[in-house]
């Protein structure tokens, strides 16, 4: 048990643990009330669409053959506009009509991602560059310019339970931990990290690796879809333009998260905290009066300083010997 304890010390996620923590101890020095019961709720509003974005990125990083997902940003826009600009314009304004047609578009969305990559063996930056591209401007077409509304239920999520201390929009969080937990009891899971890790052996031992890879690029647009009813949440309205702003803050959230972008390996719970590490670090700028133009120069530095620091460590890691009686 103690190796065990020495060895999670000195994990990725542990380093992330700690660097969350540390952040949320100084912003809540630097800014209380930002997580006071009055405005928890809002904070939390900011922080899940960055979350569930970094959370969508990381079944396709998993998969291996570099599988950066660049088009999960303008997802996240394109199900936004989508929601409000077409279903809730026509009067498809349900929860129980929303959620499913739009969890089903990110996954079409991801899937024919996947395809190509898996079956056209084409890179998969170069296609989901492709994709951003493609659908940055369909959001345009869709809605030319923000406006619209969201359904009550919408302005429900975007309120908090017990007090103001149990935000609503976490249950989008619950949903993608839900779905993947549902991938890993059903060995879709398993199935993606030994593609990932190996994609030769894992077709030696009768995986069906082009399926795999398009399941792991759909179940990351169905989670971003999730993301894209929580960025409806946040802004109330429909938006062509904001969806893309969330690709670099997600990319860097899995590096910072301890998820090798090699694939193979992994959590969905590492990138979760560097999502929220990456916001505490906008609040903590946003606290000390440094100007938001500076964010993706950050967002920037953080993935070349996470991507480099996690390969050092994970190097030290695979070369510690495991103590003896260990297995």
């Amino acid at each position: 048990m103690n190796s065990r304890l020495q060895r999670l010390s000195g994990s990725p996620l542990a380093v992330i643990a700690g660097l969350a923590a540390a952040l949320l101890a100084v912003n809540v020095v630097l800014t209380p009330g930002l997580f006071s019961s009055g405005q928890l709720a809002n904070t939390a509003n900011l922080l899940v669409p960055t979350a569930l974005a970094a959370m969508a990125s990381v079944p396709s990083v998993m998969s291996g053959r570099g599988g950066i997902d660049l088009s999960i940003g303008p997802i996240l826009g394109f199900v936004n506009v989508v929601f409000v600009g077409v279903l809730v314009a026509r009067g498809f304004d349900s929860g129980w009509v929303v959620l499913p047609v739009c969890l089903l578009l990110g996954a079409a969305l991801g899937a024919l991602n996947g395809a190509i990559v898996a079956f056209v063996r084409l890179q998969p930056v170069v296609v989901t560059l492709g994709s951003y591209l493609v659908l940055g401007g369909a959001a345009y077409v869709v809605m030319p310019q923000p406006g619209g509304s969201v359904p009550g239920w919408c302005s429900y999520l975007s309120g908090a339970w017990l007090g103001g201390y149990f935000p609503r929009s976490l249950l989008l969080i619950l949903a993608a931990a839900a779905l993947w937990a549902a991938a890993r009891r059903l060995g879709v899971a398993g199935l993606i990290l030994a593609v990932g890790s190996e994609d030769r052996a894992a077709h030696t031992a009768g995986v069906r690796i082009g399926l795999v890879r398009v399941a792991a690029y759909a179940m990351g647009g169905c989670i971003a879809a999730l993301g894209g009813v929580a960025l409806s949440v946040l802004i109330s309205s429909g938006d062509p333009g904001v969806g893309r702003q969330y690709t670099l803050a997600a990319i860097a959230a899995v590096a910072l998260g301890g998820n090798p972008l090699a694939g193979g390996r992994g959590s969905m719970v590492g990138p979760f905290l560097g999502a929220a590490s990456l916001f505490l670090i906008q609040t903590l700028l946003s606290a000390t009066h440094v100007s938001s133009l500076w964010i993706q120069v950050v967002y920037g530095l953080v993935l070349l300083a996470a991507v480099s620091f996690n390969a050092t460590l994970s190097s030290r890691l695979a070369a510690r010997p495991f103590p003896a009686g260990t297995s």
